[in-house]
């Protein structure tokens, strides 16, 4: 078939790159347009996009998928299929029934559970035991379409959202490539979701990755890894924020008020509704992350002292 590939980030890329070595002809990439980032704050190609430039695919970046140039340049390609892996954009209506078998979104969540942008995190810090993968064929609701395949995959105690999103990555690229192969040789139709068991997963906000240490440990602790490694979890010291990496839950030690820093030579503990929390990293404004240990000694940081609170 030939296919539109519709991506951005780089959890997209294994999707891309295995559809690329398929037996399927991928004839354009559809990618969120360049953007400033990085410490010089240059201009870059998405990851998706990156890749597709090094294939020599043509790649399509229209700020808008409304834009009746984006529809031609689109129609033009005359796309058979359109797989979709976290592509950060909308798809009109009337784009819908522009590939005859439609766009197929590989979504990392077991639908109808965690529907929306952010299912990894949800599922972090909701304390889920097993999250996966799902692939559907996108229609007008959110994340409501049809599902062709599911896999799943246990979430380990230590992690984080960058972590299992990874593997989810790297296990949904062969689900996404299994599917479009089922749906060229008419050989996989697509199941109407449950009605039971949705749940939505909102995009997370700088805001909301904020740290309240006035929830129980293993919350603060779930909380803390949903964020990492983006947007990033943070706390309030005075009037900076400090960027935290995971925090181990403390089995010994007396309980301390939320928020409130036990420092020693080698640990820093701070406290929550329940057992205090071991802090791993700590960013301070401006420079790399440090252990916690190391970021109280340079900081003249004492036992007492309270943070997650405005000052």
């Amino acid at each position: 078939m030939r296919l539109l590939f519709a991506g951005t980030p780089e959890p997209a890329v294994p999707a891309l790159r295995a559809l690329l070595a398929s037996e399927h002809e991928v004839v354009g990439v559809l990618t969120r347009p360049d953007a400033r980032s990085g410490r010089g704050r240059g201009v870059r190609r998405s990851p998706v996009g990156q890749v597709a430039d090094e294939s020599g695919i043509p790649v399509l970046t229209p700020a808008s998928l409304r834009d009746p140039e984006a529809r031609s340049a689109i129609v033009d390609l005359a796309p058979d299929c359109c797989p979709v892996v976290a592509y950060g954009g909308m798809i009109p209506p009337d784009l819908l029934d522009v590939p005859r078998h439609g766009w197929i979104n590989l979504h990392f969540s077991l639908l109808p559970a965690w529907r929306g942008a952010a299912p990894v995190q949800a599922a972090l810090e909701a304390g889920d035991e097993v999250t996966g993968a799902s692939t559907f064929r996108i229609e007008a609701g959110l994340d409501t379409g049809p599902v062709f395949g599911v896999l799943t995959e246990r979430i380990r105690p230590d992690d984080t959202a960058t972590v299992l999103l990874g593997r989810l990555a790297e296990y949904g690229a062969e689900l996404l490539t299994r599917t479009v192969d089922g749906v060229a040789a008419g050989a996989v139709s697509a199941v109407p979701q449950s009605t039971d068991g949705v749940s939505h997963a909102p995009k997370v906000s700088v805001d909301g990755a904020r740290v309240r240490f006035d929830l129980p440990a293993g919350a603060v602790d779930r909380h803390i890894r949903a964020m990492t490694d983006a947007p990033g979890a943070w706390a309030q010291h005075g009037d900076v924020r400090l960027k935290l990496g995971p925090v181990v839950v403390a089995t010994d030690g007396a309980p301390l008020r939320p928020g409130e820093l036990l420092v020693s030579k080698r640990d820093v503990l701070v406290g929550t509704a329940t057992a205090p929390v071991r802090l791993g990293t700590v960013q301070p404004p401006g420079k790399k992350p440090m252990p916690a240990a190391d970021w109280a000694r340079g900081a003249r940081i004492e036992s007492g002292l309270v943070i997650g609170t405005e000052q």
